[in-house]
C-alpha cells in the first residue's frame, strides 16, 4: 500500500470507531492505535494545552515526556505557531526536546474546538530522518478536523 492508500485506510477506520465511540480520550487513544497500527510511525500521540504547557495525552510508543513548555522544541513551536510544523532532522531543530533519542523526525498538528480555540497538538515521531512530507500534514491535518468535532464543551 502506499502512504496515501495508508492514510485512507486509517481515516475508514477511525471514522468507525468514533462512530462507536462517546469517550474523549478513549477515542483519542484509538485514533493513535490505528494510526500507529495502519502508518508504522515510531510514535504517536497527544498533548493538551494546560496552564500555559502542553501535557501529555493519549499516545502509542515508547513513554515520553509529561509536561512540554510552549514555545519550546516541535510541539512548543506548532502550539505558538497555531500551523503545522514539519521537522525532517529533529536534531538540526533549534530547541529540540529530546523525549526519546530514537525519533529522527517529526510532524506537529495543532488541535482546535469547535470554536477555534487551541487545544493541543498531535505528534508524530519517526526513527527515520525526513520520513514526513506533504502527504502526512494532509491526512494528519485531517484527523485534527476529525477531532475537532469531537471536542468536549469548554468548561463554563
Amino acid at each position: 500500500m502506499t502512504k496515501q492508500e495508508k492514510y485512507i485506510a486509517s481515516h475508514r477506520e477511525i471514522d468507525a470507531r468514533l462512530e462507536k465511540g462517546g469517550d474523549f480520550f478513549a477515542d483519542l487513544g484509538n485514533t493513535a492505535a490505528i494510526l500507529k497500527k495502519r502508518l508504522g510511525y515510531y510514535w504517536i500521540g497527544f498533548y493538551f494545552l494546560r496552564d500555559e504547557r502542553l501535557v501529555l495525552g493519549p499516545f502509542q510508543g515508547t513513554p515520553a515526556c509529561v509536561f512540554l513548555p510552549l514555545g519550546e522544541g516541535v510541539c512548543g513551536a506548532c502550539a505558538s505557531s497555531r500551523e503545522t510544523v514539519v521537522v525532517g532532522d529533529v536534531h538540526a531543530f533549534s530547541g529540540h526536546i529530546a523525549c526519546d533519542p530514537s525519533s529522527k523526525s517529526e510532524i506537529v498538528v495543532p488541535l482546535f474546538d469547535r470554536e477555534g480555540k487551541l487545544r493541543g497538538v498531535l505528534d508524530v515521531d519517526s526513527d527515520r530522518i525526513g520520513d514526513f512530507d506533504e502527504v502526512d500534514r494532509i491526512h494528519l491535518e485531517k484527523v485534527g478536523i476529525r477531532i475537532r468535532e469531537l471536542w468536549p464543551p469548554a468548561a463554563e
